[in-house]
């Protein structure tokens, strides 16, 4: 006699290992969600990183996330600074958030303006799907946290657990204009809120 749900069980056992030993992500943003919108900021003595950010990362990454930063920068593109300027600001930020025990395993950049190709510009998933295959990534246990629209874009492309907007940066007004499109999203007040969401929503 076969035993209901008998058929289903056996394709969970058979799914469960493509997961087993798979690490879950947080994937941010980084201008306006973990340090103030400046725009085109290309220096590091004008980062201004958040209050509580380096609290709320270490907390993710003691809850077992790896944490990765996926970010636009198309001033490269456009001729207003270099790759160069881009990683000293992101060594910079990478030291202010090492006071706090916080370690991102690697940075994404799209360096291209909104009309070059590019391989990983927001909201393109390819460097979430880069991540996953370095790194042994579950990206439907992991998350995306941005303050403009295509970063979520990007999680929901890649198909992430949940893409969270944060109301910092340009994420308000996001909020305002993009009622529609944000109704599968979760929208908090900034990356503290977003980190206590994550740890109580994560399975």
């Amino acid at each position: 006699m076969r035993v209901p749900g008998e058929n289903f069980n056996s394709i969970l056992a058979l799914i469960k290992p493509q997961f087993a030993g798979m690490k879950p992500a947080v994937f941010l943003d980084r201008d306006g969600t973990l340090i103030a919108e400046k725009n085109y900021l290309c220096r590091p003595e004008d980062v201004e990183v958040f209050p509580g950010t380096g609290a709320a990362l270490k907390r993710l990454q003691d809850a077992g996330f790896m944490l990765f930063m996926v970010s636009n920068q198309s001033g490269v593109g456009r001729g207003y600074f270099t790759l160069a300027d881009v990683d000293r600001v992101n060594e910079h930020l990478g030291r202010e958030l090492a006071c706090d025990g916080v370690r991102f395993e690697k940075i994404y950049i799209a360096p291209e303006a909104p009309d070059q190709p590019s391989r990983g510009r927001k909201p393109s998933p390819q460097f979430l799907f880069d991540a996953r295959d370095e790194f042994g990534l579950n990206l439907a246990e992991s998350f995306m946290v941005g303050d403009k629209l295509i970063d979520l874009e990007c999680g929901w492309n890649a198909g992430v657990k949940k893409s969270i907007l944060v109301r910092t940066g340009y994420g308000a007004d996001v909020e305002q204009l993009e009622t529609e499109k944000l109704r599968h999203a979760v929208i908090v007040d900034g990356l503290a809120s977003a980190a206590d969401w994550i740890i109580k929503n994560h399975s």
